[in-house]
């Protein structure tokens, strides 16, 4: 195992001094219900956010907050970190319980929250500045693409809705569901002469816009 940790270490570019830390942060709760890496993904989701929301102010120091919230929005989500995951293979190095290996659809979001969850070990074992040059490192390519303007998925809805009804989207809180410190929000969305799509997501905002996106694939805007 000391050599798997040698491994991970080489490919992220940082050496652990404890590989005590470095194993909880590998490890689902579906491996150990205590000793686990959730509290160390919630640390390493606000050590993340700090960092890009640095970097976005400091490359775009005149650009106002509502565009600079949209380019956040893109740069941290649990879509990005599943695609960094996969990027330095975290899945191989996860520790997982047997229920959980057998379900290959879970694994985009375990490894998205297992490399938050090694952000915010490597704050713990080493520094910020430590966290923030793996984030850097992995975020650059991400970060260079945030020159371009997004429009996310509930804007375009919106702009949609209000150019040919008149009239705003209407979202509705389905219901919410899951653990009190990791809920899952269930929404629907329709526009005027629409169907209703239903969507869920690990925040309110999140699942807005899941339901939004999906009503524009739907609407084929």
């Amino acid at each position: 195992m000391i050599n798997t940790f040698k491994e991970l270490e080489e490919i992220i570019k940082y050496k652990f001094n404890s590989r005590e830390i470095l194993k909880q942060s590998l490890t689902h709760k579906s491996f150990d219900e205590v000793l686990n890496n959730e509290k160390l993904e919630f640390l390493g989701d606000r050590v993340l956010g700090l960092i890009i929301s640095k970097n976005l102010l400091k490359k775009y120091p005149n650009e106002k907050e509502g565009i600079i919230d949209k380019k956040y929005a893109n740069l941290v989500n649990k879509k990005i970190c599943a695609e960094i995951a996969k990027k330095i293979d975290l899945k191989r190095f996860m520790y997982l319980g047997s229920s959980y290996k057998k379900k290959d659809q879970k694994y985009e979001k375990i490894s998205g929250d297992c490399l938050e969850a090694l952000i915010g070990a490597i704050f713990i074992d080493g520094s910020l500045k430590n966290a923030e040059k793996f984030i850097l490192n992995h975020w650059e390519s991400s970060l260079k693409q945030s020159d371009f303007t997004f429009i996310d998925s509930k804007t375009k809805l919106q702009e949609y809705s209000l150019k040919k009804y008149k009239k705003l989207p209407t979202y509705t809180l389905l219901k919410t569901s899951g653990p009190h410190h990791k809920p899952i929000f269930k929404v629907t969305v329709k526009t005027p002469n629409s169907k209703k799509v239903t969507a869920t997501g690990l925040s309110k905002k999140e699942a807005q816009q899941n339901a939004a996106k999906k009503l524009i694939e739907d609407l084929e805007l």
